[in-house]
């Protein structure tokens, strides 16, 4: 699915579960999930696994991949790339600086968020057009939807300007595209220093889960 929503020179692997044998993780990666409980070391473990095969989409080797100050991976020099992991599915998705400014990527499965939530998620303007896109399309869960896209959202720009973004911090418009589950959005950020103050992405749901990605091609 991720693929599908990135263009050409973008490198992505996928798993559905985690295998039965873990995947190994590599010197700086441990610290990280060292008190995790086993299913999170596994979930862990799967994503980098995904990360690297993805690297060697690039012509790349495999490297640790250890986690910055908000656990974002920290990717080779020349190098953006976004993980995401949640039940039953972990991908990742990386490419070269010289072609990608900014990349994110997130799944979550198609069910309704927990009651409140899209109170936190969402302002009065966003939650007005999702009520609309509810009312033509109800088959999709656009609370979900958002939550994932704002998610991608911040992993794209997270790394161009290392402070956390708040839900609130990017309004969302969804557009659907010519198939009734798949389409685009556009975020418009609302920080007012932020290095870019507009992100493109595209998402789809199928299989049980909702995917977005967010691309912003190099200058």
């Amino acid at each position: 699915m991720i693929a599908h929503l990135l263009p050409s020179g973008v490198a992505t692997a996928v798993a559905y579960g985690d295998p039965a044998t873990p995947e190994t993780l590599l010197p700086g990666e441990e610290s990280r999930v060292r008190r995790a409980v086993p299913a999170r070391r596994q979930e862990y473990a799967t994503a980098r696994g995904c990360a690297r095969t993805a690297l060697a989409g690039l012509g790349l080797p495999p490297v640790p991949l250890t986690a910055g100050p908000f656990g974002a991976p920290r990717w080779p020099e020349g190098v953006v790339g976004s993980i995401t992991h949640c039940q039953g599915y972990r991908a990742a998705a990386v490419a070269l600086t010289t072609g990608t400014a900014a990349l994110g990527i997130d799944a979550e499965p198609h069910l309704p968020l927990p009651d409140g939530a899209l109170k936190v998620i969402a302002d009065d303007e966003e939650r007005a057009r999702l009520t609309a896109l509810e009312g033509a399309h109800p088959h999709i869960r656009w609370d979900t939807l958002l939550f994932s896209a704002k998610e991608a959202v911040y992993k794209a720009w997270h790394p161009h300007f290392p402070r956390r973004l708040s839900f609130r911090d990017a309004s969302l418009t969804f557009r659907k595209g010519p198939v009734a589950t798949s389409g685009t959005f556009t975020a418009h950020l609302l920080v007012p220093d932020s290095p870019c103050h507009r992100l493109q992405g595209r998402w789809s749901v199928a299989g049980g889960l909702a995917v977005t990605a967010v691309h912003r091609a190099a200058s």
